[in-house]
């Protein structure tokens, strides 16, 4: 059964947009975890305070009343302060239901803590007149309210308890979900790049290799051709081991269907002053020479391309495009790859090797070789017009009006 690449990574991007919002709701548990912390840490401030004013001296009374006032106001801030805290308490709100009880506890806490602040009040403004009677007032009082503020405490701890089940059980769903996906989605893009490779057959001694993607599957198909052109060395140029000529027509006779819906676009490149009759260099120099090119215009080719090496000094390059335009940009592109290369002439000197090239467009009701005589006629005309050039039919056409 081939498997579809395009399901595979819709399903891994899936994946992926899950695990981001699963650690993206980790993420706001922890910090609710440290706001919860916080709530904590306040109610054991606010234990602090009311120890402090049940036990302020009445000595100095000013200065009794003084700490009185800004101890009293400094509970009610702290009250409010953990109101603030709750409104970031998602948790609480959507998951544990706790958010109506927290509140209703901070109304009774706000309520004891006006009465604990009126008892101690009147505590310390009594002078002796019922002073057992006021003390015992805040006394209860401040039993009151330190009671409750330690179920508050308590019941906190019980909440951070219920938060760390929840972000423990995410954080191994997670963790799980992560593990799996990672060697599940691991193995199937190892065997996409598997594809890849056979498709480019790197892995040659792999004949029985079964494709696993449907993608991969439909590409060997089109590119499957009849006789393989490599197989064959009577389809073979000798010296740089890319297509002859009649290499060429067979390649070109199995590709042409593979791309119905582009332009073809027939080349032929010779190398400017490099002939039969013109031989500068020994038969190895020129033997290398020709296989560099060869090997440059090679670099270029796409798998519905055809080169050959068509005379001594031709190369006969056939392309598959979207538009004329890209032909004839990446036939000027393998020119000027051409160009650049440099060589070594035997006695030391550097050397620059550069072509020339007829360029047309081939008219689907054209035959091959008529396309082939057409290019040798556009290459006569930029052979004249100078090195290192492409012509076109419409520079031909230009020349002769």
């Amino acid at each position: 059964m081939k498997h579809s690449i395009n399901k595979i990574f819709n399903n891994l991007s899936t994946l992926l947009i899950i695990i981001t919002l699963t650690l993206g709701l980790v993420t706001l548990l922890v910090l609710e975890q440290n706001s919860s912390y916080l709530k904590i840490n306040n109610l054991k401030n606010q234990k602090d305070i009311i120890k402090s004013l049940a036990n302020l001296q009445k000595k100095d009374i000013e200065l009794a009343l003084i700490q009185f006032n800004g101890k009293s106001t400094q509970l009610h801030h702290e009250i409010e302060k953990l109101r603030n805290l709750n409104k970031y308490d998602y948790t609480g709100k959507f998951l544990l239901g706790n958010s109506e009880e927290y509140l209703s506890d901070l109304d009774n806490l706000s309520t004891l803590t006006t009465n604990f602040n009126k008892s101690a009040h009147q505590y310390y403004i009594n002078n002796l007149e019922n002073a057992e009677e006021k003390n015992q007032e805040l006394k209860n009082a401040f039993h009151s309210i330190n009671t409750f503020l330690d179920s508050m405490i308590i019941k906190n701890i019980s909440y951070n308890e219920d938060k760390f089940h929840i972000l423990e059980k995410i954080t191994i769903f997670s963790f799980i979900l992560t593990l799996i996906t990672t060697f599940w989605y691991r193995r199937r893009l190892n065997s996409i790049y598997t594809d890849v490779l056979h498709l480019y057959a790197i892995d040659k001694d792999k004949k029985d290799y079964v494709i696993f993607s449907e993608e991969a599957d439909a590409i060997k198909l089109r590119m499957n051709r009849k006789p393989v052109v490599t197989d064959n060395p009577a389809m073979l140029d000798p010296v740089t081991q890319i297509n002859n000529h009649k290499g060429m027509l067979s390649s070109y006779s199995n590709k042409k269907g593979m791309k119905d819906s582009n332009f073809t676009s027939v080349t032929i490149f010779e190398i400017d002053n490099f002939s039969k009759q013109n031989r500068a260099f020994s038969q190895e120099f020129t033997q290398a020479i020709l296989k560099k090119v060869a090997f440059t215009i090679s670099l270029h080719e796409q798998a519905t391309d055809v080169i050959a090496r068509t005379d001594y000094n031709q190369f006969t390059v056939i392309l598959s495009r979207a538009s004329k335009e890209q032909s004839f940009k990446d036939i000027d592109i393998i020119r000027q790859s051409i160009s650049e290369i440099k060589f070594k002439a035997p006695g030391g000197d550097s050397i620059t090797i550069t072509v020339s090239g007829g360029f047309i467009i081939k008219p689907n009701n054209q035959s091959l070789d008529e396309s082939l005589r057409q290019a040798k006629e556009v290459l006569q005309h930029a052979k004249k017009k100078g090195k290192n050039t492409i012509s076109q039919i419409r520079d031909l056409a230009e020349h002769e009006l």
